[in-house]
């Protein structure tokens, strides 16, 4: 299981590699994030050539590293790059670096990164996600690559793909949250001054015509029902409270937050169980109706469909990290 070979480990060296064109964000927010996490990664910066790059910005990058430290990564994050960079071919020195990963290591990718990934074949087959305004130039170039421009990341195993700039910072506390558990990735976040979770996917940031003026936002009823998350809630409770029809707080809630009310309230009850198996002594079945889910086996059932992992299982693995 992933999750317990890496939170077993003491430090894990992460190497994120700055091609030209990258965005100097982006470029940073593994140092940011990850470096909150209290010693447990190292990160370190690298080119194809350990020779400086041009950001997409007025100013060049200087690195101290080449691409030899990427054979010694555990985790490699590859940063975007401007799209006029995006060509469907890689550079000999670049695809020779990707070469020289190790084929254990993880894979992240931000944004226009999963352009390099996919160009190098490492997503052929697999489910990936990258800024929803290119999904349309990713879908031609990369018809092989299962792409879901919904979301915030994907995490497909060995790789795990994120959308544009800010999304970053939700696959690095991802990767906090599975090597070391929710309270850990909640610290980071804390630190950082981010939310440790964004409900919804790259759908509500896509542009949409202006609602008419006045319209009533689900808000207010996300934050009513996490508050509620053990009681059996359903569509018509949430739109009662919002004092609207089913259909429109369907639409509305879609809207604003790139689910339906239904997938979101499942992410929000597996969130809360997974934070109870790590920080209390709770039964599975005691934790199930804590948030919400009828019994301990539909607990059992979309804790694994979230993670693939048993709530027996993920709870020896976070109290064994901590």
């Amino acid at each position: 299981m992933r999750q317990t070979k890496r939170a077993t480990r003491r430090t894990e060296r992460v190497v994120v590699l700055a091609l030209d064109g990258v965005y100097p964000f982006e470029l940073g927010i593994p140092a940011r994030i990850l470096g909150a996490a209290d010693g447990r990664y190292e990160v370190l910066t690298c080119t194809v050539d350990g020779r400086p790059v041009r950001s997409n910005a007025d100013f060049g990058i200087t690195v101290d590293h080449g691409p030899e430290v990427l054979a010694t990564a555990d985790t490699v994050v590859i940063a975007p790059v401007s799209p006029d960079r995006v060509t469907g071919g890689l550079p000999d020195e670049v695809a020779a670096a990707l070469a020289s990963i190790r084929p254990e290591s993880r894979i992240v990718s931000i944004c226009t990164g999963a352009f390099v990934l996919a160009a190098a074949g490492l997503l052929d087959g697999r489910r990936a996600t990258t800024h929803w305004q290119l999904a349309g130039l990713f879908r031609r170039m990369y018809p092989h690559v299962e792409l879901d421009p919904d979301v915030l990341f994907v995490d497909d195993g060995r790789i795990l793909t994120s959308a544009g700039a800010a999304s970053g910072v939700d696959a690095c506390l991802h990767l906090v949250r599975e090597d070391h558990g929710s309270r850990l990735a909640n610290t980071v976040a804390r630190r950082c001054v981010v939310p440790p979770f964004r409900d919804g996917g790259q759908a509500q940031y896509i542009e949409q015509p202006v609602p008419e003026q006045g319209a009533a936002s689900t808000a207010a009823t996300r934050a009513w029902a996490l508050e509620r998350l053990g009681e059996p809630l359903v569509l018509a409770d949430l739109a009662a409270h919002a004092r609207m029809s089913l259909r429109t707080f369907a639409r509305r809630f879609h809207d604003e937050v790139g689910l339906s009310p239904g997938r979101w309230l499942i992410q929000q009850r597996v969130a809360r169980a997974r934070h109870l198996l790590e920080s209390s002594d709770l039964t599975v079945d005691q934790v199930a109706d804590r948030v919400g889910f009828a019994t301990g086996a539909s607990l059992r059932q979309h804790l694994h469909a979230a993670i693939g992992v048993s709530p027996q299982a993920y709870r020896r693995t976070f109290r064994t990290a901590r």
